[in-house]
């Protein structure tokens, strides 16, 4: 009790942070809080947070739930100063317990083996004895090599009486394992730390043909659209450059930054461009089976990189990831391509690319056509037998296309990318609608995570922690060599902190290995 009077302030507040009541606490603490991290979309659209609460609690009480969240930083958990202290208290827990009970493993470790009293032999939790033939100084060369062969052990030798003690130990240093496991916790937090603080995690619609040099983080809500835009101009135009977007806005760097954080707008120091994107269906659905995307990298004005992307295959350019998400219809008609293949029925063929409105003649034909009206999403109403835009995504693209000859309308229809069917003029001509470039955007996700490395490392270094800690122990083996009437009295005497069955399977080969009958054992 006067111990515990005179210790300082800082003797308690080690000796709480040595505490293993703490270390399950903090574990009960971060479980709870990843939970509802978990469940709650992290940097989401408030909108489809509340949704999630009114499902789960009700709509009526989800608003209030949300700003309770929402104050309390579960919105954005991981960036949270709560949730950072956590992660220090629980570092600094495993730190100080580890340094506490150190100094005993290590002089364990450290620890030579050596010969032990008869009496010492009765305690141990691995006994056998045997009997070989000859004198000791004979038996002890058998048992040397037999253990070196069967065991692995080098044995050191103390002259005892009228006869040996044989000792040695291995796996001394297996005890650290649980420490090396300590050690690449410590690591991956450390990594998770610098990805937190360092690292972004967004997103970027980019539309076919457009270049970027930002991306964007979620559940930021812009309360000044024209100066969002602005600088988002202003950065592309500079490809990332921020030192000449705030000139060009007027502004000095650090404003330009803060402004960029308020808006969640990451840039990127270089430009990111969509040339193509592709998706494919399930024949005769809207499921979409494949889609893909043909992205550029260009740095400095000049094209760098080129990669087709899609989902598990992503792109990776200066720390920087893009990951096929979704995609979507952007729009825009008027800056749109449509694809073209122009076969006539004497095998004549062109390929070609029009605006919309545009016109175009079959190879080797009077006939000309020329586009009237387009379809992101084509259905026929099945009562009346009119044509409807049922969806608001590329699911069904249709073309419509009049043509004429000589002047006179001829004949018209909708032309399907899906249908080749469609494709077939009456009078045998063929114009394959091959899809329209210009009207999409890839989602991508985007992320940096600059401690990505970092936490590789700790995982590999946790997974050989774990090996050494579970699959490896430390082992000491003492033998004495009793000399008897023209026998040795083999006497066995071993233990493991881990696996000591496998040992004493190993010392049981042993003596299948000395080729002797077993006088005793346990």
């Amino acid at each position: 009790m006067e111990k515990e009077k005179n210790k300082t302030f800082v003797d308690k507040l080690w000796d709480s942070l040595a505490s293993i009541k703490l270390a399950i606490i903090i574990f009960a603490v971060l479980a709870l809080t990843s939970i509802v991290g978990t469940v709650i979309e992290q940097n989401a659209d408030p909108e489809r947070n509340i949704k999630l609460l009114a499902k789960l609690f009700g709509a009526s009480a989800a608003p209030s739930l949300f700003r309770i969240f929402d104050s309390l930083g579960f919105m954005d958990m991981y960036h949270s100063w709560w949730f950072i202290t956590i992660l220090l208290l629980f570092s600094a827990n495993l730190v100080i317990c580890s340094i506490e009970r150190l100094p005993k493993i290590l002089k364990l470790v450290k620890e030579p083996v050596k010969p032990l009293p008869e009496e010492r032999f009765k305690g141990f939790g691995i006994q056998r004895e045997l009997t070989v033939k000859g004198n000791p100084e004979k038996a002890k060369g058998t048992v040397m090599r037999a253990v070196k062969s069967s065991l692995g052990f080098q044995l050191a030798e103390t002259k005892e009486g009228h006869g040996y003690q044989l000792y040695s130990q291995k796996g001394n240093y297996t005890r650290l394992g649980v420490y090396v496991t300590h050690f690449s916790i410590l690591v991956i937090l450390v990594g998770a730390v610098v990805g937190i603080f360092f690292g972004f995690k967004g997103f970027l619609n980019l539309p076919e043909g457009r270049t970027y040099s930002v991306a964007f983080s979620r559940g930021h809500h812009m309360t000044d659209t024209a100066e969002f835009e602005r600088i988002v101009d202003a950065v592309d135009a500079s490809s990332g450059n921020l030192t000449n977007a705030a000139k060009t806005l007027s502004m000095d760097v650090a404003t330009l930054k803060a402004k960029m954080r308020s808006f969640g707008i990451q840039p990127l120091d270089f430009g990111i461009r969509c040339d193509e994107f592709s998706v494919d269906f399930y024949e005769n659905t809207d499921m979409p089976k494949a889609y893909k995307s043909r992205l550029a990298v260009i740095k400095n004005g000049k094209v760098v990189l080129n990669k087709v992307i899609e989902v598990n295959n992503p792109l990776t350019y200066d720390g920087v990831t893009f990951y096929q998400s979704s995609f979507g219809f952007s729009g825009g008609i008027e800056n749109a391509v449509f694809r073209f293949r122009l076969a006539s029925k004497d095998g004549r063929a062109e390929d070609l690319n029009l605006r919309y409105g545009g016109s175009f003649t079959i190879p080797g034909t009077d006939i000309t056509g020329k586009i009237e009206d387009f379809s992101p999403a084509l259905g026929i109403d099945e009562q009346t037998g009119r044509p409807f835009t049922y969806a608001q995504q590329m699911n069904n693209p249709a073309v419509y296309v009049n043509f004429f000859e000589k002047g006179s309308r001829k004949y018209g229809g909708w032309l399907l990318k899906r249908y080749p069917a469609t494709w077939k003029l009456p009078d045998g001509n063929i114009v394959a609608f091959n899809g329209v470039w210009g009207m999409q955007y890839t989602g991508l996700q985007v992320r940096k995570d600059p401690g990505v490395w970092i936490v590789y490392f700790g995982c590999i270094t946790m997974a050989v922690g774990l090996f050494v800690a579970f699959f490896m122990s430390h082992r000491k083996l003492w033998i004495r060599l009793v000399e008897e009437k023209n026998t040795t009295r083999v006497i066995i005497g071993a233990s493991a902190n881990k696996n000591r069955h496998a040992f004493e399977r190993k010392i049981d080969k042993l003596l299948s290995a000395l080729g002797s009958d077993k006088t005793g054992g346990k």
